[in-house]
């Protein structure tokens, strides 16, 4: 329906924004980068999960989450400002 648009509209606008705001904020010594975390098991993502994807391993805990993209940021340089990344750190073009 018309949320799941809007919703796809606020995601594209979301990652519009850090790039918009890298060159910005980049003149201050700031970093801004949009991550994707991958289907994570989460109440929101519950009606959108199915069987085979968990028992394929597609959908990740939590702190499987948490935990790659805190690597991810861990390794960013000032070069990946303004893009957008998964959870294995490969750049998602938009």
């Amino acid at each position: 329906g018309l949320a799941w648009y809007t919703y796809r509209m606020s995601k594209a606008a979301l990652n519009q924004g850090v790039r918009a705001s890298s060159h910005e904020l980049r003149r201050q010594g700031t970093w801004t980068v949009a991550l994707y975390p991958g289907m994570t098991d989460t109440d929101m993502s519950k009606p959108f999960q199915s069987k085979p994807m968990r028992d394929k391993g597609l959908v990740f805990p939590v702190e499987f989450s948490v935990g790659r993209l805190m690597d991810v940021v861990d390794r960013m340089e000032e070069e990946h400002s303004g893009g957008f990344y998964d959870w294995a750190g490969q750049a998602i073009p938009f």
